[in-house]
């Protein structure tokens, strides 16, 4: 009976390890994109919130509205691309998980 409990708080000890692992990692993710023009270039987090911005005087020469939606484009751009890493290592993660002996 012993075994069997060892054995159990082992693998709860390595999910919970590859869980903190995930989630460190997670966090961790920085995505930078720049428009094609180079006006513009948006930093997000895992979540996708914008972390940064950085504009070169390009934009100076834009009207409102195309500065509007080259930000916006520009910032989803890196979103996507932000939740593309967490998807992989979600997959990542779910895949580890199938091999692990129970």
């Amino acid at each position: 009976m012993n075994h069997v409990m060892d054995e159990i708080e082992a693998r709860a000890h390595r999910q919970l390890h590859r869980m903190r692992e995930l989630g460190e990692r997670m966090a961790a993710i920085r995505v930078r994109e720049t428009s094609t023009d180079g006006a513009i270039t948006a930093e997000v987090d895992g979540n996708g919130a914008l972390c940064d911005l950085v504009f070169t005087t390009t934009v100076s020469r834009m009207s409102p509205r195309d500065f509007e939606q080259l930000l916006v484009a520009t910032a989803a751009q890196a979103a996507a691309r932000a939740f593309a890493e967490r998807a992989e290592l979600v997959n990542a993660f779910n895949a580890e998980g199938a091999d692990l002996p129970r």
